[in-house]
């Protein structure tokens, strides 16, 4: 068997299964644990062009698209167009931004090898496709968020240094916009990658669980989601010192306010008393 070649793209934070399925005229309600996959008659009507066998595309609720067996960069680009349709948010020049090439290869006198730029299985199975296409469809999509996570970095390093310069007015929407960011970037993590979860062929197939934990421990999904996770809450710990900075001044303000108040009254009773005032 010739080797099998993989391409995923992280075009998205969530893509509607269903709508596209129904699209498909695929009689199935998918979940966010399985891709959608889409192959012959139905991935011709979408290329509007000729499709070997071998060939596929496997759509994951969480933004990832994957290319099993397909060269052509008009094909790909057609693909995104169709998405497209059900997602109108996708900015096609910048899906191209975060993608891996992988390869399947078929030795029979050897045994499971796994390098970054593919895996050699002494027999291919069945399940090895979907389940390559998973961990790269994971890792992309962490990719992209790692890169996000960066850039709320950035954002936070900004405040610090106007912390530093003694600007001390955080305003209220401003702490509630990083915070929003900061959240939804870890419900993206958790909720829409689902790195902890296996795919369903990993229970009832020993051979898969092994296969699938060799591909997740090969490209570090867990370590970095870890890394993604204590990062998170160190922004988490960031922003609870603004907002106690930005309440702390804000309380400072009002007693200060309360302050002139008080002085105010008691001028303006010492000036009745003193006959200046009516």
């Amino acid at each position: 068997m010739k080797e099998i070649t993989f391409k995923a793209f992280a075009i998205t934070n969530e893509i509607d299964l269903n709508k596209i399925a129904i699209h498909c005229g695929i009689p199935k309600k998918f979940t966010w644990e399985e891709p959608l996959t889409l192959k012959g008659d139905i991935l011709q009507s979408i290329l509007h062009k000729t499709m070997d066998k071998s060939q596929q595309v496997l759509v994951f609720s969480f933004g990832s698209v994957v290319f099993v067996n397909h060269s052509s960069a008009d094909e790909i680009h057609q693909f995104f167009r169709f998405i497209q349709t059900f997602e109108p948010d996708i900015d096609i020049q910048s899906a191209y931004h975060y993608t891996d090439d992988y390869r399947l290869q078929n030795d029979k006198k050897g045994s499971l090898e796994l390098t970054d730029e593919y895996v050699v299985v002494s027999e291919v199975e069945p399940f090895h496709p979907e389940l390559i296409s998973t961990v790269l469809a994971k890792s992309v999509a962490l990719e992209k968020i790692e890169e996000q996570l960066g850039k709320i970095h950035d954002k936070l390093e900004h405040m610090i240094d106007r912390l530093e310069k003694g600007n001390l007015s955080i305003g209220n929407k401003e702490l509630a916009r990083t915070t929003a960011i900061i959240m939804r970037h870890e419900y993206n993590t958790i909720s829409y990658i689902m790195i902890l979860d296996k795919p369903d062929i990993t229970w009832s197939s020993s051979n898969a669980g092994e296969f699938y934990d060799r591909m997740l421990e090969f490209f570090e999904l867990s370590d970095r989601f870890t890394i993604l996770k204590s990062k998170t809450e160190v922004l988490y710990r960031i922003m609870e010192g603004f907002s106690t900075i930005s309440h702390s001044i804000r309380g400072l303000f009002v007693e200060w306010v309360i302050v002139i108040l008080i002085v105010v009254e008691v001028i303006l009773t010492v000036l009745q008393i003193i006959g200046w005032l009516p």
